[in-house]
């Protein structure tokens, strides 16, 4: 399975932030409200909001776990060793996690094509800074310059990276919109939450952001839900938030859900408020959200239209798979999502080089076993190419 006639289009690949991704293009001032190093005890941690961080355990990445350390442990941990275990092997910084040069290199040698390239830190800080919106928007606005600068939005039209947007502000998220789409974005990513705005939390469909969806309408640009700290609370079943000890991240709790349920609810929201009806060119892809929530989100899109008769103008199930793309946990089920969504709806993403991923991209191959060559190449290669091309209204 490893001769194929195309090379795969990897929709979620992930760099290393540089040490000065969220400081290049901040004013100092602003640090205290946004984004600071500090050391403590011999060890660098960034301080977000005012507050020290430890979403990771060493945000300089340096030393790092290897790509799929913990591929094994996903895998249904066949040999019954601790997660901690998986977590021991650390090596130096790469250069293709923090060079787009070094990284056309390993794309060759992986046999890809392309990848949608997304954050790491950046996916989570957000949540740290919601009770600031404006802090959010400075934090990103600097952000995204400093990822324009170091990896472009479509370096040699084989490295796609896409800059984080947020709906903290309206007017902050469309003129970053016109910006990114200025610069050659091909994809924008964003996390799957409400929008905590200066007037409190919003839904992501709400009015208050139609100019925002007007605007990727019309451009035909995809926006990527892509899995991050989304601030789920637990209610007290487990300790909340994004990081927590390693006892109580390798251990059964609810929070191992937490993935699923944020991307249940943006997605069901964005059906329920009808914004597909009102911007029917929209495409919204959902990276790194697994996919076992989708029996139970059509469950209550069927029982909703039934319940609520007359308030979608189609059926609620086909609107959704009219509009959204969604990428598997590489050991979830894709036959069963394909029998959900349609092959042409389902994209590959391999997570390199995050622990969880897998320690080469094509890998994946295996969990493809008994597809046919369309269904495959369209799942490895077509659909993604798709979506990477921009479709105006």
């Amino acid at each position: 399975m490893t001769a194929l006639p195309y090379r795969p289009f990897d929709a979620d690949n992930h760099y290393y932030e540089a040490l000065d991704a969220f400081t290049r293009h901040l004013d100092p001032r602003l640090g205290p409200r946004t984004v600071q190093w500090a050391e403590i005890a011999g060890r660098k941690y960034h301080v977000v909001g005012g507050r020290v961080n430890h979403a990771v355990v060493n945000p300089t990445f340096d030393p790092v776990a290897p790509p799929g350390a913990m591929h094994e442990y996903f895998r249904g941990n066949p040999e019954g060793r601790s997660p901690l275990e998986f977590l021991r092997a650390r090596e130096r910084v790469r250069p293709e996690y923090r060079d787009r040069d070094a990284r056309l290199h390993t794309l060759d040698e992986f046999g890809l094509d392309a990848v949608w390239l997304f954050p790491t830190l950046g996916m989570l800080y957000e949540e740290a800074l919601r009770h600031d919106p404006e802090a959010v928007t400075i934090t990103f606005r600097a952000f995204n310059r400093w990822l324009e600068e170091d990896w472009g939005f479509h370096y040699r039209e084989r490295v796609f990276a896409a800059p984080y947007l947020t709906l903290a502000d309206p007017v902050w998220a469309v003129e970053e919109l016109e910006w990114a789409l200025a610069h050659g974005a091909r994809v924008v990513v964003m996390r799957p939450a409400a929008a905590f705005t200066a007037n409190g939390p919003m839904s992501p469909a709400a009015p208050q952001f139609d100019p925002f969806w007007a605007r990727v309408n019309e451009a035909g640009i995809v926006v990527v839900v892509h899995a991050g700290d989304s601030g789920l609370s637990s209610h007290g079943y487990a300790r909340d938030g994004f990081s927590s000890s390693f006892e109580d991240s390798f251990s059964p709790n609810i929070k191992m859900f937490h993935i699923e349920r944020a991307v249940f609810d943006f997605l069901a929201t964005l059906t329920f408020e009808r914004l597909f009806e009102r911007f029917p060119n929209l495409r919204i892809a959902s990276v790194e959200n697994g996919s076992e929530f989708l029996p139970d989100l059509f469950r209550k899109l069927r029982s909703t239209a039934h319940k609520y008769h007359g308030w979608f103008k189609a059926d609620p199930i086909e609107t959704f798979k009219q509009h959204v793309w969604i990428n598997p946990f590489w050991e979830d089920d894709v036959k069963e999502v394909v029998q959900f969504m349609g092959a042409d709806r389902v994209i590959f993403g391999s997570d390199w080089p995050h622990i969880e991923g897998m320690p080469r991209p094509l890998d994946y191959l295996k969990e493809l076993t008994g597809f046919d060559e369309s269904s495959r190449q369209a799942i490895l290669r077509d659909n993604v190419v798709g979506l990477n091309t921009l479709r105006p209204a």
